[in-house]
Protein backbone atom coordinates (compact mmCIF):
# COMPACT_ATOMS: atom_id res chain seq x y z
CA UNK A 1 0.00 0.00 0.00
CA UNK A 2 1.51 3.07 -1.36
CA UNK A 3 0.76 6.44 0.98
CA UNK A 4 0.38 9.75 -0.17
CA UNK A 5 1.18 12.18 2.72
CA UNK A 6 3.19 14.98 1.97
CA UNK A 7 5.16 17.15 4.12
CA UNK A 8 5.49 14.52 7.05
CA UNK A 9 8.75 15.02 9.14
CA UNK A 10 9.10 11.06 10.01
CA UNK A 11 11.07 11.24 13.24
CA UNK A 12 11.50 8.36 15.59
CA UNK A 13 11.82 8.61 18.97
CA UNK A 14 12.87 7.66 22.77
CA UNK A 15 9.79 6.04 24.65
CA UNK A 16 7.57 8.72 26.44
CA UNK A 17 5.78 7.41 29.20
CA UNK A 18 3.06 10.26 28.54
CA UNK A 19 1.88 8.08 25.50
CA UNK A 20 0.02 5.67 27.88
CA UNK A 21 -1.87 8.77 29.78
CA UNK A 22 -2.56 10.19 26.29
CA UNK A 23 -4.24 6.61 25.01
CA UNK A 24 -6.35 6.52 28.02
CA UNK A 25 -7.85 10.02 27.81
CA UNK A 26 -8.42 9.16 24.63
CA UNK A 27 -9.81 5.80 24.97
CA UNK A 28 -12.83 7.29 27.77
CA UNK A 29 -13.58 10.10 24.77
CA UNK A 30 -13.61 7.37 22.19
CA UNK A 31 -15.48 4.63 24.42
CA UNK A 32 -18.42 7.32 25.22
CA UNK A 33 -18.71 8.73 21.11
CA UNK A 34 -19.01 5.54 19.91
CA UNK A 35 -21.28 3.92 22.91
CA UNK A 36 -22.09 0.37 23.57
CA UNK A 37 -21.08 -1.19 19.93
CA UNK A 38 -17.63 -0.40 21.24
CA UNK A 39 -16.29 -4.17 22.29
CA UNK A 40 -12.68 -3.08 23.18
CA UNK A 41 -10.10 -0.34 22.37
CA UNK A 42 -6.54 -1.02 22.72
CA UNK A 43 -3.23 0.52 22.82
CA UNK A 44 -1.28 -0.88 19.71
CA UNK A 45 1.79 0.35 17.70
CA UNK A 46 5.14 1.11 19.12
CA UNK A 47 3.86 3.71 21.26
CA UNK A 48 2.23 1.14 23.35
CA UNK A 49 5.45 -1.01 24.14
CA UNK A 50 7.29 0.17 27.00
CA UNK A 51 10.34 1.09 26.07
CA UNK A 52 10.44 0.84 22.85
CA UNK A 53 11.29 3.59 20.12
CA UNK A 54 8.50 5.23 18.20
CA UNK A 55 7.49 7.63 16.05
CA UNK A 56 5.06 10.05 18.12
CA UNK A 57 1.81 8.75 16.87
CA UNK A 58 -0.65 7.08 19.19
CA UNK A 59 -1.93 3.99 17.67
CA UNK A 60 -5.37 2.86 19.22
CA UNK A 61 -7.36 -0.44 17.86
CA UNK A 62 -11.22 -0.22 18.11
CA UNK A 63 -13.06 -3.27 18.25
CA UNK A 64 -16.62 -2.89 16.99
CA UNK A 65 -19.63 -4.83 16.96
CA UNK A 66 -21.08 -3.50 13.98
CA UNK A 67 -19.35 -1.20 11.12
CA UNK A 68 -22.46 0.18 9.97
CA UNK A 69 -23.66 1.27 13.24
CA UNK A 70 -19.96 2.33 13.71
CA UNK A 71 -20.40 4.28 10.18
CA UNK A 72 -23.77 5.64 11.47
CA UNK A 73 -22.23 7.51 14.20
CA UNK A 74 -18.48 9.46 12.37
CA UNK A 75 -20.08 12.51 13.29
CA UNK A 76 -19.43 11.57 17.27
CA UNK A 77 -15.89 10.46 16.72
CA UNK A 78 -15.08 13.58 14.30
CA UNK A 79 -16.51 15.83 17.06
CA UNK A 80 -13.34 14.67 18.75
CA UNK A 81 -11.31 16.51 16.35
CA UNK A 82 -10.37 13.96 13.97
CA UNK A 83 -10.79 13.11 10.37
CA UNK A 84 -12.74 10.12 8.66
CA UNK A 85 -10.22 8.50 6.11
CA UNK A 86 -12.97 5.59 5.58
CA UNK A 87 -10.87 2.35 4.74
CA UNK A 88 -7.92 3.96 3.32
CA UNK A 89 -6.53 1.17 1.88
CA UNK A 90 -7.73 -1.76 4.69
CA UNK A 91 -10.65 -3.52 3.45
CA UNK A 92 -12.78 -3.71 6.20
CA UNK A 93 -11.04 -1.28 8.26
CA UNK A 94 -12.44 2.38 9.60
CA UNK A 95 -9.55 4.89 9.87
CA UNK A 96 -9.37 7.95 11.65
CA UNK A 97 -6.83 10.52 12.44
CA UNK A 98 -6.08 13.55 14.58
CA UNK A 99 -3.24 15.73 13.43
CA UNK A 100 -1.83 19.24 14.87
CA UNK A 101 -1.65 17.57 18.03
CA UNK A 102 1.70 15.80 19.96
CA UNK A 103 1.37 13.00 19.58
CA UNK A 104 -0.47 12.44 16.45
CA UNK A 105 -3.47 9.96 17.08
CA UNK A 106 -4.14 7.11 14.80
CA UNK A 107 -7.48 5.13 14.88
CA UNK A 108 -8.02 1.95 13.50
CA UNK A 109 -11.64 0.10 13.72
CA UNK A 110 -12.90 -3.32 13.09
CA UNK A 111 -15.21 -5.53 13.25
CA UNK A 112 -15.69 -8.59 16.15
CA UNK A 113 -13.33 -11.22 14.81
CA UNK A 114 -11.38 -9.50 11.64
CA UNK A 115 -8.34 -11.36 11.00
CA UNK A 116 -6.67 -7.64 11.65
CA UNK A 117 -7.39 -7.23 15.36
CA UNK A 118 -5.54 -10.53 16.40
CA UNK A 119 -3.02 -9.53 14.19
CA UNK A 120 -2.22 -6.05 15.82
CA UNK A 121 -2.36 -7.23 20.04
CA UNK A 122 -0.77 -10.85 18.90
CA UNK A 123 2.33 -8.45 17.25
CA UNK A 124 2.18 -6.08 20.24
CA UNK A 125 2.16 -8.98 22.77
CA UNK A 126 5.14 -10.39 20.75
CA UNK A 127 7.31 -7.12 21.38
CA UNK A 128 6.68 -6.83 25.17
CA UNK A 129 7.84 -10.49 25.48
CA UNK A 130 10.52 -10.17 23.35
CA UNK A 131 12.76 -7.51 24.40
CA UNK A 132 15.84 -8.10 22.77
CA UNK A 133 13.37 -8.36 19.04
CA UNK A 134 12.06 -4.65 20.35
CA UNK A 135 15.41 -3.22 20.81
CA UNK A 136 16.35 -4.76 17.07
CA UNK A 137 12.87 -3.55 15.73
CA UNK A 138 13.88 0.26 17.62
CA UNK A 139 17.29 0.60 15.59
CA UNK A 140 15.76 -0.28 12.62
CA UNK A 141 13.05 2.01 12.97
CA UNK A 142 15.66 4.68 13.80
CA UNK A 143 17.85 3.95 10.42
CA UNK A 144 14.63 4.02 8.32
CA UNK A 145 14.00 7.40 9.94
CA UNK A 146 17.57 8.91 8.97
CA UNK A 147 17.60 6.81 5.17
CA UNK A 148 13.79 7.76 4.30
CA UNK A 149 14.29 11.12 3.48
CA UNK A 150 10.67 11.54 4.82
CA UNK A 151 8.98 9.93 2.75
CA UNK A 152 6.62 7.45 4.50
CA UNK A 153 6.47 4.81 1.84
CA UNK A 154 10.27 4.32 1.93
CA UNK A 155 10.39 4.51 5.70
CA UNK A 156 7.52 1.51 5.50
CA UNK A 157 9.29 -0.55 2.62
CA UNK A 158 12.76 -0.60 4.98
CA UNK A 159 10.83 -1.88 7.92
CA UNK A 160 8.59 -4.23 6.01
CA UNK A 161 10.79 -7.45 6.00
CA UNK A 162 11.00 -7.03 9.77
CA UNK A 163 8.06 -6.91 10.13
CA UNK A 164 6.46 -9.52 8.11
CA UNK A 165 9.14 -11.85 9.81
CA UNK A 166 8.13 -11.22 13.49
CA UNK A 167 4.46 -10.79 12.72
CA UNK A 168 4.36 -14.18 11.27
CA UNK A 169 6.17 -15.27 14.46
CA UNK A 170 3.67 -13.22 16.80
CA UNK A 171 0.88 -14.92 15.27
CA UNK A 172 2.36 -18.40 15.44
CA UNK A 173 3.42 -17.80 19.01
CA UNK A 174 -0.04 -16.07 20.60
CA UNK A 175 -2.50 -18.20 18.06
CA UNK A 176 -4.33 -19.84 20.10
CA UNK A 177 -2.92 -18.85 23.68
CA UNK A 178 -4.98 -16.44 25.71
CA UNK A 179 -3.37 -13.49 25.70
CA UNK A 180 -3.20 -10.31 28.63
CA UNK A 181 -4.61 -7.83 26.13
CA UNK A 182 -5.20 -5.13 28.92
CA UNK A 183 -1.28 -4.05 28.95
Amino acid sequence: MKLNISNRNIEVVDYDSHWKIIFETEKTALAKAIGSNAVKIDHIGSTSVIGLAAKPIVDILIEVSNLEALDAINKNIIALGYTSEGENGISGRRYFHKSGVQPSLHVHVFQSNDSHLHRHRAFKEYLITHPVVASEYASIKKAAALKSNNDINVYMALKNDFIQKHEKLALKSFGNEKINWNR
